[in-house]
């Protein structure tokens, strides 16, 4: 497989300003783990290679185990994951299927992330969320090869 093209590269501008987003995500109240789980999840359920490679990586640099990253396309299943990392993983799925149902984020879902995140994390666990969408839909269109961006890959 090889990329189609190099957005990075031809839309520097684009790719500053959501740059910025991420580092504002990490610089949020939103664990630096749990953002790791959900781009990890997110990117299984759009189908990106690229960014599951990456997010993989940071999230075992994060100190991440590789128990909890090989359950984690079952968390719902697992004893591994906390009730905030669930709450938060249910709401990603959601916002990710947007399409699968008519109450596209339920109320159910909604109620407990907000038990778990205050307001503030909260609303960084949306844009997170949403992020990680936009990421996958770039990469996954213009065929982003997994493990590119590493150094070593080069």
């Amino acid at each position: 497989m090889s990329q189609r093209m190099n957005v990075i590269k031809l839309a520097p501008d684009a790719y500053k300003a959501v740059s910025g987003l991420e580092a504002w995500l990490r610089a949020s109240t939103l664990p630096t783990g749990t953002l790791e789980l959900v781009k990890i999840r997110v990117s299984q359920i759009n189908g990106c290679a690229f960014c599951v490679d990456m997010h993989t990586h940071d999230a075992r640099k994060e100190g991440e185990s590789e128990e909890r990253l090989l359950a984690l396309p079952v968390w719902w299943e697992s004893p591994l994951f906390t009730d905030a990392e669930r709450a938060a993983l249910a709401l990603a799925e959601e916002a990710t299927r947007l399409s699968d149902r008519r109450d596209a984020v339920s109320d159910p879902v909604w109620e407990e992330a907000a038990r778990h995140y205050d307001e503030e994390t909260l609303a960084a666990l949306v844009l997170a969320v949403a992020a990680i969408n936009f990421w996958n839909r770039v990469a996954v269109t213009t065929r982003m090869v997994p493990g590119s961006h590493r150094p070593s890959a080069s």
